[in-house]
């Protein structure tokens, strides 16, 4: 399986200490432990940051950075060895392993924090936080302030200013090292591969949750432990609710699938989203507005480079889907006209994409100084134009309602425009009919 390296995670740190001022200390604690249900967790999932500066996997930690301290810039908190509770729980890097295995210069019992961590942050001019984001963190980030400043008349120096880290770091976030788009490429793999395993599968009078446990099965076998969402698998009018869940619907024949899932590697993500019907064959009107929204994607690809700035894939995608709504009869009037008043929010009314990265919508700001950002090689985001005609609604002739199409890729950002990342699953008309109707003749697929 595909990991980022732990000389990534140091050249990570390295970076965004040259940023910090002098005189600094950088506070980051792990993703806490989610109850379910009474004494039953969810599946451990680190905070990305935290993952981003640590590749540590285990809760109840703190990453602490100090530029230029000599006893090591790089100070781990972290849970001791238990052989009892690892016997329960599983096995525990500790201090030791916290040091050899996650390259921290120094490593301390998560227990003994409150009487360590003052003594690092004493006489530092600024402390760096991932403010507002954790409640609970933030409190004790304050008891160990107050800690220092009841010793002031003793001589002790708290910090006087106090930064939130998520600027700088979300920025560094931004921008995929090579091993980041290794990692974020298998995972588009696996995910590409489970999406086919649906379309192979689909039949009319199985469910939306048939359809779901194909993607899980996939995703487990290609080594993801988790998807990177909630995976949506939404036939008929259930494709235009944006983000349904429910999954428990009839496939009927006649009706189109829309599956928008991806998996996680490494906590990165993928997200790809396909639109196919669900006996194999798509109708003339289900047809019209798929190959509309494939042209639209089309559009938003040749709109994205190094040269390009974020919001130009996005009206390229409104230029495409106005004017074919036109052309369908679904919208009346002068396009640009259209387009001004914002008439195909009707049909189309989320954005084409977002960025990225170890969360589905990742870190990273869409405008600089007011302005739309200017793509960059190695920035990676999702491009994912959709047309969902309401079942209610009276504008438009009765054939066309209750179908609703998004079609989503994964693309990096390249010296000479975009990279598809997740380019193996079927898209066209052709290719989509093509491989169900090969599938019904498959007797691992057959009903």
């Amino acid at each position: 399986m595909i990991h980022i390296p732990k000389s990534e995670y140091a050249r990570r740190r390295k970076a965004l200490m040259a940023q910090m001022e002098p005189n600094s200390i950088a506070i980051l604690p792990a993703a806490a432990v989610a109850i379910r249900n009474r004494d039953v967790e969810h599946v451990y999932r680190q905070d990305s940051d935290f993952q981003y500066l640590s590749g540590f996997p285990e809760p109840e930690a703190v990453v602490v950075l100090i530029p230029g301290r000599e006893h090591g810039e790089y100070v781990l908190f972290c849970r001791e060895r238990n052989p009892q509770r690892e016997l329960w729980d599983g096995l525990r890097a500790g201090q030791e392993g916290a040091i050899r295995d996650f390259g921290a210069d120094d490593a301390f019992p998560i227990n003994d924090i409150d009487d360590i961590l003052p003594g690092l942050i004493e006489g530092r001019d600024r402390v760096y936080s991932a403010m507002g984001s954790n409640a609970e963190f933030d409190r004790h980030l304050m008891e160990w302030i107050n800690v220092i400043r009841s010793k002031a008349h003793l001589g002790a120096q708290p910090p006087n200013e106090f930064v939130a880290l998520d600027h700088l770091l979300h920025d560094m976030r931004l921008y995929k090292s090579a091993a980041e788009i290794k990692v974020m490429r298998e995972a588009a793999r696996i995910s590409a591969r489970a999406h086919v395993r649906a379309m192979q599968a689909c039949r009319p009078g199985l469910h939306e949750f048939s359809l779901e446990a194909e993607l899980d099965y996939e995703f487990r076998k290609g080594g993801a432990k988790m998807p990177a969402y909630g995976s949506i698998v939404a036939s008929g009018r259930n494709a235009c609710i944006l983000h349904y869940q429910e999954n428990d619907a009839l496939l009927k024949d006649g009706d189109l699938v829309m599956i928008d899932a991806g998996c996680e590697i490494d906590c990165y993500a993928s997200d790809i989203s396909r639109t196919f019907p669900v006996s194999g064959k798509f109708s003339p009107e289900q047809k019209a507005i798929y190959e509309l929204v494939l042209k639209s994607q089309e559009a938003a690809f040749a709109a994205i480079g190094p040269d390009k700035h974020w919001n130009q894939a996005h009206e390229a995608t409104v230029q495409v889907i106005t004017a074919g709504l036109v052309e369908l009869g679904l919208l009346q009037g002068d396009v640009d006209e259209l387009i001004a008043n914002e008439a195909y929010k009707a049909f189309y009314m989320h954005r084409a994409g977002h960025w990225l990265g170890m969360d589905v919508h990742d870190v990273g700001d869409y405008k600089v100084g007011g302005e739309w950002r200017v793509l960059e090689v190695g920035m990676t985001l999702t491009v994912e134009p959709g047309i969902y005609v309401a079942p209610d609604n009276q504008q438009v002739a009765k054939k066309w309602r209750g179908i609703g199409v998004r079609i989503e890729d994964d693309v990096v950002v390249t010296k000479k425009g975009c990279e598809i990342l997740t380019s193996d699953v079927p898209k066209t008309v052709t290719e989509i009919e093509a491989l169900m109707a090969a599938a019904r003749n498959q007797p691992e697929f057959a009903a």
